[in-house]
């Protein structure tokens, strides 16, 4: 890759790193002071993460307010404690496929458009007293959060194929997708967990101009 200056990387995050991890390998192959990113992306999913450099670190915020786009797997019948595929299973209900059809799936989706109550999963980075929900989850300790107003643009209905629901969710800052997958599957008559989870845009960022651990590694910054 050329050579370049910039203080803002939009890196698409592979499946099973951290969002920290990414700011690691940024921090340390470019020897940046100061890293962050702009908006946590799951270890399961993968998709774009904007990473802010030195005096872009103030503009953190800027970028965590575009909107953004999902697209998502809703995998109905079974529930998870994390509400993706790296959880336990704990409940798990029966999927009634006969009444399904693609405006069946429309009406439930559209219900969740506009201005909308959500109650963040107790495995979330959202903090309290200053610890991360999902440090608190993994001891087993659940805080269950009120419910937040969230902003929901547009949910798109792809395709159902054996129990998999696939949507695509344009939506802003403070969405968790994972919650919404079993929101959703809920209102369907059943319970659900994420399949696969891929953010495929932040603004005006896509897979298209962003970068990859493979270019940060093999720049000549």
């Amino acid at each position: 890759m050329e050579r370049m200056q910039t203080n803002l990387f939009p890196v698409w995050k592979p499946q099973n790193l951290s969002s920290g991890d990414v700011v690691k390998t940024i921090k340390s192959k470019l020897n940046f002071n100061k890293v962050g990113h702009c908006g946590t992306l799951d270890p399961f999913a993968e998709g774009i993460l904007l990473i802010v450099t030195g005096k872009e670190t103030a503009n953190s915020i800027k970028y965590m307010s575009e909107t953004k786009t999902y697209k998502a797997v809703i995998s109905l019948g079974q529930q998870t404690d994390t509400l993706d595929n790296t959880g336990i299973p704990i409940k798990s209900y029966k999927v009634d496929d006969e009444k399904f059809s693609k405006d069946f799936f429309k009406n439930i989706l559209s219900s969740f458009e506009g201005s909308i109550l959500q109650r963040p999963p107790a495995f979330s980075a959202k903090k309290i007293n200053g610890i991360r929900l999902y440090k608190l989850a993994r001891q087993d300790i659940f805080v269950h959060l009120k419910p937040v107003e969230i902003f929901i643009e547009k949910i798109n209905f792809i395709n159902y194929d054996k129990k998999d629901l696939t949507i695509e969710v344009i939506c802003e800052k403070g969405t968790y997708i994972r919650q919404l997958g079993l929101d959703i599957a809920k209102s369907i008559g059943t319970v659900g967990h994420l399949k696969s989870l891929v953010r495929t845009k932040v603004g005006l960022y896509d897979f298209k101009n962003s970068l990859s651990l493979e270019d940060i590694d093999n720049w000549n910054y």
